[in-house]
């Protein structure tokens, strides 16, 4: 930890901020590209209240715009367990076999599916809760001579986050329209807010854009609960950075270009991977945990949401923007009526 930061910085207090359920987001910006846009310039702290199709107004024709290409997968599984009739659900999180034949998951109720269950799910296929892992999880089985891939496309349900209650929402609008890269079971949103007109307007600029991607852990759904954040454990992250995009980081960084993350995962996954200097490609993961004090190595423009309180993400956008202005930016976008969250409205940190 550096020495200069503040003290109070390091209390889970002061990433706290009032929110009115209202302006909780419940169905997305129609179309994408129409969602407002506050942007925070680091050096003064000054605001200014755009639209998000106004972003190329924003960017330099020599920036490198990174995104996640990650698709949700419909995670969730309903069923009932094997001899009895209560309804139980298996969230699943993150495969452990290439063959995505066992998974760590979330069940509920978790009291009553202990190591050994079977599940009968609705599609009639029997899966197995095996035994408990850290974090509350479970490991789950799938019998081996099922495409899971099928199952999950065909009985599975996309896992909005808890705070959206509306269930009448298209799927398709929980991706990113250059999503490809299925096994995330939360999107990268961020990206929500581009059209692939908006994109190509971009790429007209001659910005350049490359993609990694990052599926989100468990510790997005997890509150920062610790009173001194140190003692906050990370879940850990996989991610995989292609080599042409590695290139064009370590290009970008050699030659002074600005680099424009679109959003948290792509910061965690480009910082996490340039922490000797340079961009490393490959598959890898991390635990890295970006609060005030912490050195950026790659990032220098940042395309978020806006975060939850007391939250992990709220506590990286603080440490790229400033705290003090990152709290100014929210207490700013709670009395000027943006829209919070997921589906909600963006910022762009310059």
């Amino acid at each position: 930890m550096p020495k200069d930061i503040q003290p109070d910085l390091l209390k889970i207090d002061s990433y706290d901020y009032d929110l009115p359920p209202g302006q909780i987001a419940q169905m997305p910006a129609d179309p994408r590209d129409s969602s407002r846009l506050l942007v925070l310039d680091r050096s003064t702290g000054c605001l200014q209240h755009r639209i998000f199709r106004e972003l190329p107004e924003l960017l330099r024709s020599n920036d490198l715009l990174v995104l996640n290409d990650a698709r949700v997968i419909p995670a969730r599984l309903l069923g009932r367990k094997m001899g009895g009739s209560a309804r139980c659900e298996i969230f699943l999180l993150r495969p452990t076999h290439p063959d995505w034949g066992e998974w760590e998951a979330l069940v509920k109720p978790g009291r009553k599916l202990p190591p050994g269950t079977a599940v009968l799910l609705d599609t009639e296929t029997v899966v197995r809760v095996e035994e408990r892992l850290p974090e509350g999880l479970r490991r789950i089985r799938f019998p081996g001579d099922l495409d899971v891939h099928e199952l999950i496309e065909k009985a599975g349900q996309v896992p909005l986050p808890p705070y959206i209650q509306n269930e009448a929402i298209d799927p398709e609008r929980y991706q990113t329209v250059y999503a490809s890269r299925e096994g995330a079971v939360a999107a990268p949103t961020a990206g929500l807010h581009f059209t692939e007109s908006l994109l190509q307007n971009i790429r007209s600029l001659g910005v350049e854009i490359r993609n990694l991607t990052l599926h989100v852990g468990i510790g997005t759904f997890r509150p920062v609960k610790e009173a001194d954040i140190r003692n906050h454990p990370m879940h850990e992250e996989f991610f995989e950075i292609p080599e042409e995009t590695a290139c064009s980081v370590n290009g970008a960084l050699r030659n002074g270009r600005r680099i424009v993350a679109v959003g948290t995962t792509v910061v965690r996954a480009l910082e996490a991977s340039s922490q000797t200097g340079a961009c490393l490609p490959g598959l890898n993961r991390t635990k890295l945990f970006i609060y005030p004090g912490y050195r950026f190595k790659a990032i220098g423009a940042l395309i978020t949401n806006f975060h939850l309180p007391r939250s992990s993400l709220l506590m990286l956008v603080s440490a790229f923007a400033g705290h003090e202005p990152t709290m100014k930016a929210y207490r700013t976008a709670v009395r000027e009526k943006y829209r919070f969250f997921s589906f909600g409205d963006a910022m762009f940190i310059e």
